[in-house]
């Protein structure tokens, strides 16, 4: 596809995804919205923000991380993200109790959150990457590792605590969007736009990153520092994203691949925003249909959880042809 029908598609696809987010957030709004309408719009208005804020950040930083480990199967999850998120609820559940953590300042929750899994993905940056012929493989490769060291400290931590316990920390595990407060989705939404805007002017740098080390270096850019900032980045989103509502694993993966496939080749200019909108319109759309239709039998997260975890698996068939 030449460059003037590649913008030209994907124009017409971000207008078709930005008006397919505006009528489902309408109906998101309105359907069944019955009693004091002030009351349910600032409450599904709130609900709707943070949906918006997850389906920025999460497809935006999954194209980001594909273009820096020249993945695409890859998602920034594996970096420990959600196992260390799941310890962290169960660490404050183990030692203070679901009581004392349900009265805990939830502003104070989601920063302690945020920097955990900030100085987490850092450490790992500056201990592994930076000193080791900025290998990305092992930077993963340990990522993986601690994950999965912090899912069986969380699963033995989980077998210890209180059956009652144990039930309310299996509420805070699953993905919500119910629970965010206002002073949160404005620490989230500040972190994720200045991030955005500190990426968005290093896009013909991303752009020429996807022609590998080599390739990115001949043409002039600063691989190293481009790379280290992509990566902080993508850490800010994620960990952003995932202490506002909590683990989405596969989300990403699942909007990116299908922008992907309706933009082969396109540059971050477009196919971050088309992901962003797609995403959008995939988790409004899904909150609809649970909430509306299905009388709240489920959460999103464990619906693209499920669909998410099946395209994985596809993925992984079609990279071995």
């Amino acid at each position: 596809m030449n460059p003037v029908a590649r913008v030209t598609r994907a124009r017409i696809l971000m207008r078709l995804a930005a008006a397919g987010c505006m009528v489902l957030a309408v109906g998101f709004l309105t359907i069944n919205a019955v009693g004091d309408w002030g009351f349910v719009l600032s409450l599904r208005g709130s609900k709707l923000v943070t949906i918006a804020l997850v389906a920025w950040a999460i497809p935006f930083s999954t194209v980001l991380f594909h273009t820096l480990s020249n993945n695409q199967i890859l998602t920034p999850s594996i970096m420990g993200f959600d196992a260390l998120f799941v310890l962290v609820q169960t660490l404050g559940v183990f030692i203070l109790g679901s009581v004392q953590v349900s009265i805990l300042d939830p502003h104070l929750v989601f920063a302690g959150e945020l920097v955990v899994m900030s100085a987490f993905s850092m450490a790992l940056y500056w201990l592994l990457y930076a000193r080791m012929s900025h290998a990305i493989e092992v930077l993963l490769l340990v990522g993986i590792i601690c994950g999965v060291l912090f899912r069986s400290v969380a699963g033995l931590l989980q077998r210890l605590i209180d059956p009652g316990e144990f039930l309310v920390l299996q509420d805070r595990l699953f993905a919500s969007f119910n629970s965010a407060s206002s002073g949160e989705q404005t620490c989230a939404a500040l972190i994720i736009c200045l991030s955005t805007l500190w990426a968005w002017v290093r896009f013909p740098s991303l752009d020429a990153m996807l022609l590998g080390r080599s390739g990115a270096v001949a043409v002039g850019v600063n691989y190293d520092r481009i790379a280290k900032e992509t990566f902080l980045i993508v850490t800010l989103q994620v960990a952003a994203a995932t202490a506002l509502v909590g683990p989405i694993t596969f989300f990403g993966l699942l909007v990116v691949h299908l922008t992907y496939r309706l933009l082969p080749g396109a540059p971050h200019r477009l196919t971050i925003p088309l992901s962003v909108l797609i995403g959008g319109a995939l988790l409004i759309g899904a909150q609809v249909i649970l909430e509306r239709l299905l009388g709240f039998l489920g959460t999103v997260g464990m619906v693209v959880e499920f669909i998410g975890g099946i395209a994985f698996i596809l993925l992984l068939i079609g990279s071995r042809k």
